[in-house]
């Protein structure tokens, strides 16, 4: 049976992208089967696997539409060693036609137990706000992964997330939890991140990943290249922290 995370935090620019395709191409290369779903109209995770949402016959909003399965939707990821299920402008537009429809918000869910049998682990890439797009991602999920910078307004846009992810557990998706937080960007010099880390662990304890993800210029340039930074320079710091990030995931799954 796959397991389906979303990776999301309500604020932006928290490099929720960077980790759900190196994240995606880490466990491919520890032999996980993987599945990213780009459910951001910017298609950037798509554009960062290396399949171009421009000439995409298909994508994710035609999955949530129900004109399309994942099966016919999905697209490899050649470099990265996943499949991806991409996303484009068009999906600015499913946000308008899901309102009237039924089963608005678990489109995404029965999508996905279709395709159950073909996958280890699901990748939600998740906007960054709390839409409809975003909650079918929530409904359908096992669990969150919040990546954040060791900043003081994270830690606010954290109490956010949290208070979205109960109220989702208590009315729409009984399973839903948190599985951990994944410090990014993170540069020990600066003594702020250290204390905001410390904060961390105190108040999170074992939801905090071991792994943290350093700030690396190899993460940011792969996507210009069309790959993800854990292909395109393996050699790299940050490419070696996802690589170790998808080792801890898999240990921690296993105990879940």
């Amino acid at each position: 049976m796959a397991k389906i995370f979303c990776i999301a935090n309500q604020k932006g620019g928290v490099g929720k992208t960077t980790t759900a395709v190196n994240l995606a191409a880490g466990l491919a290369k520890v032999g996980q089967r993987v599945l990213l779903v780009d459910l951001d109209p910017q298609g950037n995770a798509t554009m960062g696997s290396g399949v171009d949402k421009r000439t995409l016959p298909l994508s994710v909003y035609d999955v949530l539409l129900e004109s399309a399965s994942v099966a016919e939707a999905r697209a490899r990821s050649e470099l990265g060693g996943y499949d991806v299920l991409g996303a484009n402008r068009e999906l600015a537009g499913a946000e308008v036609e899901l309102v009237d429809l039924e089963r608005r918000d678990r489109r995404l869910k029965g999508a996905l137990a279709a395709a159950d049998a073909d996958y280890d682990f699901v990748l939600i890439d998740c906007p960054p706000s709390l839409s409809m797009l975003t909650l079918n991602g929530l409904v359908s999920a096992h669990g969150v992964i919040v990546p954040m910078q060791c900043e003081y307004f994270a830690l606010e846009g954290l109490t956010d997330l949290v208070n979205t992810i109960k109220q989702v557990h208590a009315n729409l998706n009984a399973d839903l939890k948190i599985i951990g937080l994944l410090r990014v960007m993170y540069d020990p010099r600066i003594t702020l991140q250290s204390q905001v880390s410390e904060q961390l662990k105190q108040h999170f304890a074992d939801k905090v990943f071991n792994t943290v993800i350093p700030r690396n210029v190899r993460l940011a340039e792969a996507p210009s290249y069309g790959q993800p930074g854990v292909v395109f320079d393996p050699a790299s710091r940050g490419a070696q922290a996802y690589v170790e990030f998808a080792r801890e995931m898999v240990a921690r799954i296993a105990t879940m």
